[in-house]
């Protein structure tokens, strides 16, 4: 991960019109793509049968900044990709390389439950362990080094909270949105996003339904119902590779309360409260 970080600091040009799904890992980084890429393309692919999502996995569709080979195994140029380029990253915004504010490039952000967060990685994770013959983390051990501040890229809340603040700092520049937003309506956030990206949905696309329809094509059944997700892969480098289908597990809110107690989620939620306090931001 240090080595890609390192890599994009050093190589990766921003482009002003450049858009960059951020996320952090296990946050609905896949159900954002999806959404993402069918609301931008829309005028050139549509909504019809042999659109690119029901044929290629989401991570193939948006390419990461700072990790090579997570398009299908294959390492993309990013140089080369025409305007405008839809990107992700699962990178701080500190760490971002400092053209990405100057430029004004658009960002879209989005975070999920704490709780549900470490459920969902936990779960990557052992699978993960499984395949390779070993075994995972206890939910005791995850807990505590969660609680810690050990996550992939830091520590949950200020990965949140850097974002947060860029948003309402620029919110014309960062979007900031939560997985429960979109669970909740996801055709509300299908508009938001058209409008953000700067492709509002035209009064004949509203007519017609188009939030709804590209909220069924990209929704949590849809996806996972795909050829596409039971095959392939996402490669990080030479030296990790992971099957599609460990991208998606339930897709719930609040599952957390079927893997741990009552008192971890409370301690969890005052952690991530003392560290939000002041900031406008709350789970």
């Amino acid at each position: 991960m240090l080595e890609g970080v390192l890599r994009t600091r050093r190589a990766f040009l921003p482009r002003a019109d450049d858009v960059v799904l951020a996320t952090q890992p296990k946050c609905g980084t896949t159900w954002l793509k999806a959404l993402a890429f069918t609301v931008a393309t829309r005028s050139r692919h549509g909504l019809v049968a042999d659109h690119p999502l029901l044929t290629c996995y989401p991570h193939h569709l948006v390419p990461y900044i700072e990790i090579p080979g997570a398009a299908g195994g294959r390492v993309v140029n990013l140089g080369a990709l025409p305007s405008p380029r839809l990107l992700a990253t699962h990178m701080p915004m500190s760490l971002l390389p400092p053209e990405t504010r100057s430029l004004g490039c658009r960002v879209v952000y989005l975070c999920r439950d704490p709780k549900d967060t470490l459920v969902s990685r936990l779960h990557f994770e052992n699978k993960l362990a499984a395949r390779c013959g070993g075994v995972g983390p206890s939910m005791d051990d995850a807990f505590g080094m969660f609680c810690e501040g050990f996550s992939p890229y830091g520590p949950f809340w200020d990965h949140c909270l850097e974002y947060w603040e860029e948003s309402v700092a620029r919110p014309d520049t960062i979007l900031f949105l939560k997985y429960e937003e979109i669970k909740l309506d996801p055709a509300r956030v299908v508009r938001r996003l058209a409008s953000f990206l700067g492709v509002p949905l035209t009064e004949q696309e509203e007519s017609s339904g188009v939030a709804d329809k590209v909220a069924r094509m990209c929704s949590f059944e849809s996806l996972t119902g795909l050829e596409v997700k039971q095959v392939g892969g996402v490669s990080h480098g030479n030296r990790v590779h992971f099957d599609n289908s460990v991208f998606y597990r339930k897709g719930e809110v609040g599952d957390w309360v079927n893997h741990m107690s009552r008192e971890m989620g409370e301690k969890l939620d005052r952690i991530v409260q003392q560290k939000l306090h002041g900031s406008g931001l709350v789970f």
